[in-house]
């Protein structure tokens, strides 16, 4: 989808500010986000491609003036609600107002296994890849209205096929719970002036991987 979430390319945001390597909190309320985010995700009620949507489904304003986790926690309560798990009275007032439901959980001493191992998204298909390494290739200019993969600003452009990965899940489908419609995944490379024109350094690339039907020949 067009969304505040999408921003490549783009001015009149500012500079990107890298922060230094290894920060990965800025409060502890944070690490209690991700936490949650975790084990609520354990639960197997959604699947990570409509956490992600969800949190670029978030109203302009508020999403371009929230941090990285507010993002995620407001994501979270809006799947927790929509699934059935809490409502938004026990939202604002912090706490259950009825008996919970039984749920798949994970536990403290598994979170570290459990990350280790991750979930794979590599699926089988008999359908071969239509394309190969070294192929020019262009994507599609496309504005779903729910979930994708492919960046606005890599839209309509040449680009060539330097790796292949095999079938993967479909995150524009499987957002939305319409099955994961495996399909051929590449690494496409851009050179940086496709995308950004003349004022882009010439000897800059941009690599993206994309699913199939995100390309044309």
């Amino acid at each position: 989808m067009n969304g505040a979430a999408d921003l490549g390319g783009m001015m009149g945001f500012g500079p990107v500010v890298p922060e230094p390597e290894g920060e990965l909190f800025h409060a502890d309320w944070e690490r209690r986000v991700l936490a949650l985010t975790l084990a609520a995700g354990a639960t197997g009620r959604w699947t990570i491609d409509e956490s992600r949507h969800v949190r670029e489904s978030l109203p302009p304003a508020e999403y371009l003036t929230s941090s990285y986790y507010a993002i995620w926690l407001r994501g979270l309560e809006n799947l927790l609600v929509a699934h059935g798990l809490v409502t938004r009275d026990e939202l604002a007032a912090g706490r259950a107002t009825g008996p919970g439901e039984p749920t798949r959980v994970l536990r403290a001493a598994d979170v570290a296994a459990a990350l280790a191992v991750g979930t794979p998204y590599t699926r089988d298909t008999a359908t071969p890849a239509r394309f190969t390494v070294g192929d020019r290739v262009r994507t599609r200019t496309m504005h779903p209205r729910g979930h994708t993969r492919l960046p606005r600003y890599a839209r309509g452009h040449l680009a060539t096929v330097v790796a292949v990965h095999g079938a993967h899940v479909l995150p524009d489908r499987n957002a939305h719970g319409a099955g994961e419609a495996p399909e051929p995944l590449y690494t496409v490379r851009f050179d940086a002036r496709e995308l950004w024109g003349e004022d882009a350094d010439p000897a800059s690339t941009v690599d993206i991987d994309v699913w199939e039907s995100y390309l044309e020949p």
